[in-house]
């Protein structure tokens, strides 16, 4: 199976940037990707996804905000992040869909915190 870990969290400040980085021990190319969330005493939440075919949705809550994407060569998803909000705080996960089935594996994640 495809492991994957994230990277390229940290400490930022609200309206501040960081963009993260989801490596894939192996191919990636026929999988839906997506990055999830999970602040302290909540469920882990949906936040992107990208298709094997590129179409992107995202949670309400950071359209127009959040980038996903991936690179296929690279095996590499990507979550660039603007405009961050203290709401925002949480471990990210990178995880991946096959077919119509989520993985219900997580990694370690990267910590993500917005505050001033």
């Amino acid at each position: 199976q495809v492991q994957l870990v994230e990277s390229g969290g940290g400490l930022v400040q609200p309206g501040g940037s960081l963009r993260l980085s989801c490596a894939a021990s192996r191919s990636i190319v026929l999988y839906d990707l997506g990055w999830y969330r999970q602040a302290p005493g909540k469920q882990r939440e949906f936040v992107a996804g990208i298709t094997s075919g590129g179409l992107k949705k995202y949670d309400d809550s950071v359209k127009g905000r959040f980038t996903i994407s991936r690179d296929n060569g690279k095996n590499m998803v990507y979550l660039q992040m603007n405009s961050l909000k203290p709401e925002d705080t949480a471990v990210y996960y990178c995880q991946k869909k096959y077919g119509s089935t989520w993985s219900d594996r997580w990694g370690q994640g990267t910590q993500v915190t917005v505050s001033s």
